[in-house]
């Protein structure tokens, strides 16, 4: 199924606020303000819109976990930290259409009685930060921010946030911390966000792809909403395309797309016409798929999930015949190891046992049994952190060895012996 871009519509300068007013923008928050809290969030909730930044847990009833009746200030946090290997997604959204975003937002905030949200944009996107802040700006100037938002009497705030480039701040209460001015350690859970959340305040943290999504469910409808794609995870994705492909990029398309069909069909092939030895479907965090066993595995979560791996942000990364996936799960594994906060002593530790590990692949110095100890340090890390990034590091070293074994075997032997030329006999 293929349809007319919603998300990144291809209109020459749709970032500027006049052009996206000529095109019907902000006529969806016009609609939502005259719509009661409860019917905005209600037409989310039967949509089945499903986060797009990893968890893929349902927007709509993530909404309604916000209390109604409260003395406190309530707060909502659209996530753009996108530190995830393998996706820049969001990115396109803050070039091409911030003012979806934005205006997502505002209906956002409006259907849960939200007065201050706070958009969290990782550090390095120093240019994008710039375009959003005037996309912003802007808003506020036309008046679909601040007091009495088109004479509805509704008032809200926005503030764009710029992190320090630390991946563990894509973890809700990790960025949470930081926003706080704390260093980003993720919390024990429960308390949750919704009744404990920023300064002890019910909060509602949404990925930016999830709320730009929510203008075009106001605009259509929940039911033609939820005829799009795939019927349990429906809805339009943007999935990056990366690695060994002719046209890498973000394609906006229906959930549901065959894997085989995004790579060959939006991303152009493989170059040279080279086998696909490997897939990483989700970013980097998810588990890798061996490139005979896509055929059939379309980009929606039932899907992927049943294949052995996860959507995640729907960063698919493409890898070819020729590719060293020893040298591939080293990398991965000291981002990981890089990146843990240090909180939890499975993760401080375990990840940095298993760069260790795997740099004795890569440099041929491995014992057999190291496949196994690999394995094993990865299973006691899974699982026994407070935040996901401990699962995210051992996933895919847990898939690596489950679908890849081979590629570890060959690795075990003396680098003299698997490079030098066998002895000819006398």
């Amino acid at each position: 199924m293929t349809m007319e871009p919603l998300l990144l519509p291809n209109i020459p300068d749709y970032h500027k606020i006049d052009v996206y007013q000529s095109r019907g923008g902000y006529e969806m928050l016009r609609k939502a303000l005259g719509m009661k809290p409860e019917e905005v969030t209600d037409e989310v909730k039967k949509s089945n819109l499903r986060g797009r930044g990893g968890a893929c847990f349902p927007t709509g009833l993530k909404w309604t976990f916000m209390p109604k009746q409260t003395d406190k200030p309530k707060y909502l946090c659209v996530n753009g930290d996108e530190s995830e290997p393998g996706t820049f997604k969001d990115r396109q959204i803050f070039e091409l259409n911030p003012h979806l975003m934005i205006e997502g937002t505002i209906i956002a905030a409006y259907a849960m009685g939200v007065k201050t949200s706070y958009l969290y944009v990782r550090g390095e996107y120093n240019k994008w930060i710039k375009m959003v802040q005037k996309a912003v700006d802007d808003a506020y100037a036309n008046g679909f921010i601040g007091e009495n938002i088109l004479g509805s009497g509704f008032n809200t705030n926005l503030y764009l946030h710029r992190g320090a480039g630390a991946y563990i701040c894509g973890e809700e209460s990790a960025l949470m911390n930081s926003l706080e001015g704390d260093r980003g350690y993720p919390r024990v859970k429960p308390p949750f966000p919704a009744h404990f959340g920023l300064w002890g305040c019910p909060t509602t943290i949404n990925n930016v792809e999830t709320i730009a999504n929510v203008p075009l469910i106001i605009k259509m409808g929940w039911e033609e909403y939820s005829k799009i794609g795939a019927p349990k995870h429906p809805g339009l994705i943007l999935v990056g395309v990366s690695g060994h492909v002719n046209k890498p990029g973000v394609y906006e398309m229906p959930t549901g797309v065959q894997l085989t069909d995004i790579i060959y069909n939006y991303a152009g092939g493989v170059p040279g016409n080279k086998k696909i030895k490997a897939v990483i479907p989700g970013g980097s965090s998810t588990m890798i798929l061996r490139g005979e066993d896509i055929e059939g595995v379309a980009m929606d979560a039932e899907s992927l999930k049943n294949a052995g791996s996860a959507v995640g942000t729907a960063g698919l990364i493409v890898m070819d015949e020729d590719t060293n996936l020893i040298k591939v799960i080293t990398r991965v594994t000291k981002f990981y190891y890089h990146e843990s906060c240090g909180q939890c002593t499975p993760c401080r530790e375990g990840t940095g046992w298993m760069f260790k590990l795997l740099k004795r692949f890569e440099n041929y110095e491995a014992r057999m049994e190291d496949i196994d100890l690999l394995l094993d340090v990865a299973n006691n890390i899974e699982g026994n952190t407070i935040c996901a990034l401990g699962d995210a590091a051992a996933w895919p070293v847990q898939s690596m060895i489950k679908r890849f074994r081979d590629e570890f075997e060959k690795r075990t032997l003396n680098r003299a012996a698997a490079m030098s030329p066998p002895i000819a006999a006398s």
